[in-house]
């Protein structure tokens, strides 16, 4: 791809309190991302930082998308959502997808729920998990092609879904894995890049969250306490937004 990489953001939620009075919907949040991921690749890489151009489309309520031709990639963000529901908005999202995959140019770049959706326009089970929740920081265990994308030996990344991808389409390569979710991420070369974690989220993204949901009771006591143990722990989300603009600039 040619520079400015022009990468559509398909936000799929609306963030929560200061999260969203900070940054008023994820695609800001993965602005923030892609653009500390341009950085990494010019200090780490030794090259010219990537130019970026970010535009973003409020899938949900307004039910809006890029034009193709417009375009080099789509990210789809991460949501409350279920990936596997039939709501007229995530039906319009899934045919979307599987546009996208129909054709060569336009690359794919999928994070959780995306992550998910991506799954299932690939025709592959979606749906609750029988381990349960997966939240804050977590440890994956990389496949060399996973270790060889992110540059860690093993990668540490927040999580937030008690969804998962099943299993792997045939045409991916698998990224790794986690004791909770065998399915961690999926790499097509110049077609798709998945994560289930999520790279754009910090501590104090992940603790507002853990909070929420248990005052809800949508977290049992256990969750939450687990949760909050490493909710400031390292992780590895630069790495990881450095590794999807990589995937854009191979040729």
């Amino acid at each position: 791809m040619q520079p400015p990489l022009r990468i559509a953001i398909l936000e799929c939620d609306t963030p929560i309190g200061h999260t969203k009075e900070k940054y008023g919907g994820y695609g800001n949040l993965f602005k923030e991302l892609l653009n500390n991921g341009a950085d990494e690749i010019a200090r780490k890489d030794g090259v010219k930082r990537p130019e970026l151009d970010i535009t973003k489309y409020d899938v949900v309520n307004a039910e809006l998308y890029p034009t193709l031709d417009n375009i080099d990639t789509v990210l789809l963000t991460g949501s409350r959502f279920n990936s596997f529901d039939n709501d007229t908005w995530i039906l319009k999202l899934v045919d979307f997808t599987k546009k996208v995959l129909q054709q060569k140019r336009v690359r794919l770049i999928g994070v959780c729920f995306g992550h998910q959706i991506i799954g299932r326009a690939m025709d592959v089970k979606v749906d609750r998990s029988t381990e349960g929740w997966e939240v804050s920081v977590v440890p994956v265990e990389l496949t060399k092609k996973g270790k060889e994308l992110f540059g860690v030996e093993r990668l540490a990344i927040h999580q937030m879904h008690r969804d998962i991808v099943y299993t792997y389409p045939a045409s991916v390569e698998k990224l790794g894995h986690s004791d909770r979710c065998e399915v961690q991420g999926m790499y097509e070369k110049g077609r798709l890049i998945t994560v289930q974690g999520h790279p754009e989220f910090d501590g104090d993204i992940v603790e507002e969250l853990l909070v929420s949901r248990h005052e809800k009771g949508i977290f049992p006591d256990g969750v939450y306490e687990d949760g909050m143990k490493r909710v400031r722990e390292h992780h590895d989300g630069v790495p990881v937004g450095a590794a999807f603009l990589r995937f854009l600039l191979e040729e």
